[in-house]
């Protein structure tokens, strides 16, 4: 039961109070009182200088607990942080107990329930003689060790309830008296003080955590990354700084629901490419540029997708900027993490409208380059057409008429093969330029189809058209997605080829009749050339690319010797699944 405690310490004034004017005060209240009390105001001061010491929040209520603990000659001691909503423990920090026996014991409290809730929704001094003895008591779960004596007391950081300390069992055995109970509150009082240095720290250095990764998505784009590179940057910083368990980029699709496009995960994942369907009300509510804030993304409804599964607390923040929805950032958390604070949604929400501006910044540069792209392919489909046709054919024609003069038959023959072979090389410029002229939606179904029309495309910047051989039924077998994936493969793959290599043969073989370590079915690419190789100390971002796109689908890539003279050049490798 509660035991009235003696007449207490003049109360703290509303606010942060100076630790000397709350030494001070306490001081003054105890004088007169007792020698026993007055003897132990040294052993309160240096109580109190060693919890103002640092700035670190988890570390300052550690040394709390520690030095209550020492001032009470209690045996345990705890901080219990209530929640932002106030219906529960946000955090429990202990003293007394080793990481064998806390094992051994399980879950820590949550506050819902039992003496510390009560506490939580009555935060007043409270004493007991006995734990077991309280009726708003529900005893300890198994392993806990045996405690009596009780005393609790709220922490209060600027007028507001943080939390409670407990003490449990004088180590001798006796009952917590009107001395501790004195010496606690004015410890928490300066504990007050010293945690409220240490959140506002706290959240200095968060924010500064948070604009550092806005900077570093900002930078990955005016260095020149592509939109992929962006992305992936977006999603690694957002989950590195949301302390999450993973980064997530939707975007939307045609058939309005949104497709995950970069993933940043320890674990394996083949979240890559799965659509989130329109159906979703969550999809509505992102289009529509509202955040959506999860408890439990396992359990909620709302989410039509088997990935929900492994994770608990999750932020759902829309990328708009302008008025624009551009995608989603997802930053879930493991079952049974803490859930998000009001201060980090708030600091992700303004890291996701940063990245969001630097997605329209990705997306004005692709149209740029694309731009440059088509007109520069229009400039080379009509040289073709107006150059070099015409100079082959007239070419062709001034060999047959000379072919009609000669009367050597050896003649005759060598010159009918050479106009054959330049009829040939025609009908092939013709080919390039057709595929020069085609649009994006203009691109055939078939993966088989997909590949020529790159290796194509690529034949006009190279100068030469690289060889090709398909191993197996290559449209039959492979899936949309791990295809697509391919096709960006290959295109990265001929790109760096075309950029760096300076190679003067490329092989391009797709085979899919490969089989994965773990016995799955799966296609590869190989593109291999003669060129120079990779320089070291270069970039190697669309290496990473390769290896990021593979690793998404539960794939692989590498790079190894080309196929030129002793072995020169580069060999790039890429594999996944159907």
């Amino acid at each position: 039961m509660s035991v009235p405690p003696a007449p207490a310490p003049t109360p703290p004034p509303e606010g942060s109070p100076d630790p000397a004017e709350v030494a001070g005060q306490a001081t003054r209240s105890l004088q007169g009182l007792s020698t026993e009390l007055t003897a132990r105001v040294p052993q309160l001061l240096e109580a109190m200088r060693s919890v103002g010491t640092g700035l670190e929040l988890h570390t300052t209520l550690d040394r709390i607990c520690e030095t209550a603990a020492e001032l009470t000659d209690a045996r345990y001691a705890a901080i219990g942080v209530v929640s932002e909503d106030g219906d529960g423990l946000a955090d429990f920090v202990y003293h007394g107990i080793d990481e064998a026996a806390a094992a051994r014991i399980g879950r820590l409290p949550d506050g819902h329930r039992g003496l510390l809730g009560a506490l939580i929704h009555q935060p007043e001094t409270l004493r007991l003689a006995d734990l077991a003895s309280d009726p708003r008591s529900c005893g300890f779960p198994a392993h806990h060790p045996p405690m009596r004596g009780f005393l609790g007391v709220p922490i209060r950081v600027q007028g507001e309830i943080f939390g409670n300390l407990y003490l449990t069992e004088k180590r001798d055995g006796g009952e917590f008296n009107d001395y501790d109970v004195h010496m606690v509150r004015v410890l928490a009082t300066e504990a007050g003080i010293a945690i409220g240095n240490a959140r506002l720290y706290e959240a200095a250095k968060q924010r500064e955590r948070w604009i550092d990764g806005s900077v570093a998505v900002t930078t990955a784009l005016l260095s020149g990354s592509d939109a992929e590179d962006a992305l992936a940057v977006v999603a690694e910083q957002a989950r590195h700084l949301a302390d999450s368990a993973a980064g997530i980029v939707l975007l939307p699709d045609e058939e309005g629901g949104m497709e995950i496009v970069a993933v940043s995960s320890d674990r394996p994942s083949g979240a890559l490419g799965v659509v989130v369907p329109p159906e979703s009300r969550i999809i509505a509510d992102l289009l529509d540029g509202r955040a959506v804030f999860i408890d439990d993304a396992a359990t909620d409804p709302r989410i039509m997708t088997d990935l929900a599964r492994g994770y608990g607390p999750a932020m759902m923040l829309p990328l708009q900027s302008d008025g624009r929805v551009l995608g989603t950032l997802v930053t879930p958390r493991e079952r049974g993490a803490r859930p998000f604070t009001e201060a980090e949604r708030t600091l992700a929400a303004q890291f996701a409208s940063q990245a969001a501006l630097a997605l329209m910044m990705a997306e004005a540069q692709r149209d740029r380059e694309r731009l440059a792209v088509y007109e520069d392919r229009d400039r080379i489909a009509r040289d073709l057409h107006d150059l070099v046709i015409q100079r082959l054919f007239a070419t062709g024609m001034m060999l047959e008429s000379a072919q009609r003069r000669s009367v050597v038959p050896e003649v005759q023959q060598g010159v009918g093969k050479a106009v054959d072979e330049l009829d040939v090389t025609i009908q092939e410029i013709r080919t390039a330029i057709f595929a020069l002229q085609q649009g994006p939606a203009e691109a055939p179904a078939g993966l088989r189809t997909r590949v020529l029309r790159e290796i194509n495309m690529a034949a006009v910047p190279l100068g030469f058209k690289p060889s090709h051989h398909f191993v197996g039924p290559v449209d039959t077998v492979v899936g949309e997605l791990t295809g697509k994936n391919l096709i960006a493969a290959l295109r990265e793959a001929l790109s760096n080829a075309f950029r760096h290599a300076a190679a003067a043969r490329i092989d391009v073989v797709v085979d899919a009749t490969l089989v994965l370590p773990d016995g799955a079915r799966g296609v590869r690419l190989t593109v291999a050339d003669d060129g120079v190789g990779i320089t070291e100390g270069g970039r190697r971002s669309g290496l990473k690319n390769l290896k990021r796109r593979a690793e998404s689908l539960g794939g692989a890539s590498w790079y190894g010797p080309g196929i030129g003279d002793d072995g020169s050049g580069t060999t790039v490798v890429w594999q996944a699944p159907y």
